[in-house]
């Protein structure tokens, strides 16, 4: 039988140059676009840290970890808009309820 709902988590990776304002919007964004689609349960924004290596000549980015529910068909929608919006560096998208 198929799933309605899952549990996911995504972390996603903002260039830190864009400054305040644009990061703000960029969370906004995904922020909206998962309520529109699911429920999300917990944001919690990690801030500006320091990469382990270079990503992009850049040393350092945003981090931000969703928490949320939808299903099973968003999570592949959502990765393809973090893959085609400007600023967003890296991204991952975990099902919780396959971690077991």
């Amino acid at each position: 039988m198929a799933k309605v709902s899952a549990k996911y988590e995504t972390v996603f990776i903002i260039n830190s140059e864009l400054g305040e304002e644009a990061i703000a919007e960029l969370v906004t964004k995904f922020k909206t676009l998962v309520e529109k689609n699911g429920t999300l349960v917990n944001v919690d924004e990690w801030g500006k840290r320091r990469f382990a290596y270079p990503i992009n000549d850049m040393n350092e980015g945003y981090y931000v970890l969703f928490d949320f529910e939808s299903v099973p068909s968003f999570p592949a929608e959502l990765d393809r808009v973090f893959k085609i919006t400007e600023g967003i560096m890296r991204s991952l998208i975990i099902c919780k309820d396959d971690i077991a």
